[in-house]
């Protein structure tokens, strides 16, 4: 991902905690805020829980193709974050898809029907 649309500082995640509005599942909690940018931005967090660094890295990359895929159906201008849970490692692709789908449904970050 290019740098313009990636979130890497520290205090740009901790103000998407306590002012976004956030969609949990048993995947991924995804928190979002208007950015006024006019393009969406990405950050993603795993915590060393899950697992070792390859085990992070893992869920951060499945992570970052489902937002990517996503982009076209996702309405534009917003700070999205997303937190991996102990199922975005090791569950089905599908359901991770879904379960993002879902959260973003729930916070209005869709437009239109052309979600899954």
């Amino acid at each position: 991902m290019k740098k313009t649309v990636t979130i890497k500082e520290n205090r740009e995640f901790r103000r998407m905690y306590s002012k976004g509005r956030s969609a949990v599942t048993p995947f991924v909690v995804v928190y979002c805020r208007p950015n006024r940018l006019g393009h969406n931005r990405l950050g993603v967090t795993v915590s060393t829980k899950l697992g070792g660094a390859v085990t992070r890295n893992r869920a951060r990359r499945r992570l970052r193709e489902v937002f990517r895929l996503a982009q076209p159906t996702l309405r534009q201008g917003f700070d999205v974050i997303l937190v991996a849970r102990a199922r975005a490692v090791d569950g089905p692709y599908d359901r991770l898809t879904a379960a993002f789908y879902r959260a973003c449904r729930e916070l209005g970050l869709t437009q239109g029907r052309a979600e899954r």
